[in-house]
């Protein structure tokens, strides 16, 4: 008998890489729709993450959504995440991982805005160096590229962050900050769950990712 398999909305997708997921969706059980603004990168679903309408309520049991709600104005985010909400069966979860505004002021209030807190990751390597600037207002390196897109419009502490989900109608919501200055949060419909256990492998699947930041 087949394992009956439950779905994972990718949002903000990007080009499809292997470990873009953590490592649970990628078990057996699981199959991912990556949804993106961009068809280039070859989406199974073109749509903003604030008019999900070609996704059906109640369709999805997961939404996978990292480092894209802050290239969102502030106005946006609430009507992202009631899509969110939207989406996802009584018994799914969104799982968020997103700049930590309070990490990233400290090391500015320091006095070192430039200083490298982090390198990305291209094609399993690491790449250019993120400052605090570059989590504060998005990485210079793609902007200078022409990827104005990757600019961040707004930001979040842990406090906001578990407000905006609350209100956007989730049961249950637990926030965390994260390894490199980030903050995770586990939101579920349904009021009284939270997989803290799942949202712990998620921040901390293996020392070399959690230097990985979009």
């Amino acid at each position: 008998m087949s394992t009956p398999q439950r779905t994972v909305l990718h949002v903000g997708c990007g080009p499809r890489l292997p470990d873009k997921l953590p490592s649970f969706f990628r078990e057996p059980g699981w199959r991912e729709v990556r949804l993106d603004i961009d068809p280039g990168v070859e989406p199974d679903v073109v749509a903003s993450l604030t008019d999900l309408h070609m996704v059906g309520d109640g369709s999805c049991d997961a939404i996978w959504s990292s480092h894209n709600l802050e290239h969102l104005y502030a106005y946006e985010v609430p009507v992202a995440l009631k899509e969110f909400r939207r989406v996802l069966r009584p018994e799914g979860f969104a799982l968020i991982t997103l700049p930590d505004m309070q990490a990233v002021a400290r090391v500015i209030a320091d006095g070192n805005p430039d200083a490298v807190l982090m390198r990305t990751r291209m094609n399993g390597e690491d790449g250019p160096p993120i400052s605090a600037l570059d989590i504060l207002f998005g990485h210079d390196w793609w902007i200078e590229r022409g990827r104005t897109y990757m600019a961040h419009r707004t930001g979040f502490t842990k406090q906001t962050l578990g407000r905006k989900l609350v209100t956007a109608g989730f049961g249950t919501v637990a926030v965390k900050p994260g390894p490199a200055y980030d903050l995770w949060a586990f939101a579920a419909v349904r009021p009284m769950y939270a997989d803290l256990g799942l949202l712990e492998r998620a921040m901390n699947p293996q020392p070399a990712a959690s230097k990985v930041a979009a």
